[in-house]
């Protein structure tokens, strides 16, 4: 987990660094400058292409897919101003809890 969190950090600290860099000069730059709505779509279009590279059984494809998905997910979450630590720490809080519980604990 350590080593997860870890490259996940840096990669936060990239895109944080490349946000407002020259967007002829960065892909986080030119994504960033076109609004928060296109980086949800590009999201949305690599959650999708992950959901397919699973259903096509092809591992390495489900891998890059699934890196893309987390670098999109990485660049919103840095638009919405929302550190990769809230998430994890949300994530933490509910390790050993059932899902249906947990869920259910969401409704009240």
């Amino acid at each position: 987990m350590a080593a997860m969190r870890a490259t996940l950090h840096q990669l936060e600290q990239t895109i944080a660094l490349r946000r407002s860099a020259d967007p002829s000069q960065s892909y986080v730059a030119k994504l960033t400058s076109r609004g928060r709505g296109k980086i949800a779509q590009k999201v949305g279009e690599e959650a999708i292409e992950t959901v397919i590279a699973a259903l096509g059984g092809d591992a390495a494809e489900m891998v890059g897919e699934s890196a893309d998905l987390l670098f999109h997910w990485l660049v919103l979450l840095a638009d919405c101003g929302i550190s990769l630590d809230s998430v994890l720490d949300e994530l933490e809080r509910r390790e050993g809890l059932s899902g249906l519980v947990e869920k259910a604990a969401r409704k009240e």
